[in-house]
């Protein structure tokens, strides 16, 4: 059908001879499009790990084609996303408007925040997820960096020193077979304001289903 890709991250078109090698750029779609499942919630841990190891191990594009024969086609939207992924962004922004991501935005492989007196807002919630690590380096200044996560989204902030700055850090719940899909990992300096890591804010039907639970 136009507009859309197989889960591999090829066209969709005619059936690929079964015995045709696969290579390094099919298997790292393939693994690509799984973690992006699991964040999900289409796949659980156990799963996408074997998956996974599945994956790597693949040595035709039929093989890998079974791993992800029960999983929806990836759009061609976020198809061209993913081909845009950087291993590299830099933000740089000094005393101007907001920064946020948010929404269906790509997460990179590093991040570097050079920000003075900028609110700065990463959630989590719908990103794409290409990548098990993100690192983010840190050279920022007044105001708050807010990070909003999901189940499957866990930030370390060992590596981040902090000066005059309050830290909130509340991770969301998850059950016990949700997959570690990224980990963040803060570095660098946050001089004067605050870091916050919290869940997404409860719709209000989802805090009415909740209080009709309790």
């Amino acid at each position: 059908m136009p507009g859309e890709i197989s889960p591999t991250g090829n066209q969709s078109g005619p059936g690929v001879p079964p015995g045709l090698r696969a290579s390094h750029a099919d298997r790292d779609r393939v693994v690509d499009v799984l973690r992006i499942a699991a964040g999900d919630g289409l796949l659980t841990a156990d799963e996408l790990d074997a998956r996974l190891e599945a994956a790597l191990s693949a040595r035709t594009l039929s093989e890998l084609a079974t791993l992800t024969a029960d999983l929806p086609p990836v759009s061609a939207a976020v198809g061209a996303l993913g081909a845009e992924v950087k291993d590299l962004v830099r933000i740089e922004q000094v005393h101007s408007g907001a920064v946020e991501r948010a929404g269906r935005w790509v997460v990179p492989r590093r991040l570097e925040l050079a920000v003075t007196y900028c609110e700065v807002t990463l959630d989590f919630t719908d990103a794409v997820i290409t990548h098990d690590t993100l690192r983010i380096d840190v050279a920022m200044t007044g105001k708050t960096l807010t990070l909003v996560t999901r189940p499957g989204v866990v930030v370390d902030t060992d590596g981040l020193q902090l000066v005059h700055t309050k830290a909130k850090y509340r991770q969301p719940p998850a059950s016990p077979g949700t997959p570690v899909t990224l980990r963040v990992e803060l570095v660098g300096q946050k001089a004067h304001g605050r870091v916050v890591v919290r869940p997404a804010r409860r719709t209000f039907a989802q805090w009415l289903l909740r209080r009709s639970g309790s």
